[in-house]
């Protein structure tokens, strides 16, 4: 059994020992904590927190213990439901929420799960924030709130429209165009949550044709939920028997993304960013970043544009604390 703590956040393999996996213990232990850190850093005694999750078979029962704890502490809860990390780090502020919680163990098999947890501008907390709760954790001073203090909870499950309604806003979306294409796209979710969400964002641009793959949200993972090559040979070939222009396969929190050709040939994560990176500098010339594990060609594309690349530590963190500080128009 596993249990690891790091900048991602808390997670481990369901069952076993407390202290040793993620246990329902553990995972109190790990809420509270993390609500204490919110009013520590938001000055207030009365907080809110979205809480979302993908579709993993553990995942119904942490929400009830994450969302039961929180409420303890005397924290309001927006429970969005089955979502997507994406959606919930965009529910926090739009709810004016204080923090988020995410249930999922992203691309890890499904006797894993976790909590990532967001601060109130709706970025996953930062290393400096993350050293900041592990201290609260292990100091192991939790008060909780007595019944006139106790938070409540509000469902809330609107959030996967607004955010696809913010992105159709995207000055860069062109829908005329996917219209006119007239594609046919098959998509692979997992059987999680990118079913519930990738499949709304395409019809809601206009694609007519659309091919599912593994899109129930009933959290059985039907091959390894990495979007690797390897594990993607059932997708391959339905985009090539479904004559599909282009194949999307979602991890299950729907936060990392493979593209397949019409042939059924992997079109590459290298080549996603720097794809959608010439894209968007040729709207929008900026600088431009990627982490320690990507080629070079980002870097070439960017300084072909006129902007200026900067590399980061490998982990969404790092990327985004580096965009900011060199106001990156795209990052990946």
């Amino acid at each position: 059994m596993t249990l690891i703590r790091s900048i991602s956040g808390i997670r481990g393999t369901i069952g076993g020992k407390q202290g040793e996996s993620l246990t329902a213990a553990d995972i109190i232990h790990f809420t509270s904590s993390f609500a204490v850190f919110q009013k520590n850093k938001s000055k207030k005694n009365k907080i809110k927190i979205v809480v979302g999750r993908d579709a993993r078979v553990s995942g119904d029962m942490i929400s009830r213990l994450v969302t039961g704890t929180l409420i303890s502490m005397g924290a309001d809860v927006i429970d969005i439901g089955l979502s997507t990390t994406p959606t919930v780090e965009i529910a926090v502020p739009e709810e004016k929420a204080d923090g988020g919680i995410i249930i999922t163990a992203s691309h890890n098999p499904k006797n894993w799960n976790a909590l990532k947890f967001v601060n109130s501008n709706g970025e996953l907390i930062t290393s400096a924030e993350s050293k900041e709760y592990l201290d609260i954790v292990d100091n192991n001073s939790i008060i909780y709130s007595e019944v006139d203090k106790l938070g409540i909870a509000t469902i809330n499950d609107t959030c996967i429209g607004k955010h696809i309604e913010k992105i159709l806003k995207l000055p860069l979306i062109n829908k005329e165009a996917i219209v006119k294409a007239n594609l046919t796209v098959a998509v692979d979710a997992v059987n999680s949550t990118g079913g519930i969400s990738v499949i709304p964002l395409l019809k809601s641009l206009g694609v007519k044709h659309i091919e599912p793959l593994f899109c129930e949200p009933t959290g059985i993972f039907p091959h390894n939920p990495e979007p690797l090559p390897e594990y993607l040979n059932e997708i391959s070939n339905f985009v090539v028997r479904k004559k599909a222009d282009v194949g999307f396969v979602v991890d299950p929190d729907v936060d990392r993304l493979a593209i397949i050709c019409e042939n059924g040939d992997m079109f590459g994560e290298e080549y996603t960013l720097v794809a959608v990176a010439d894209y968007v500098l040729t709207h929008k010339p900026g600088n431009t970043v990627s982490n320690l594990s990507s080629s070079k060609a980002l870097k070439d594309i960017t300084l072909k544009h006129g902007g200026e690349y900067f590399a980061s530590a490998v982990g969404e963190v790092n990327v985004i604390e580096t965009m900011k500080s060199v106001n990156a128009v795209i990052g990946g």
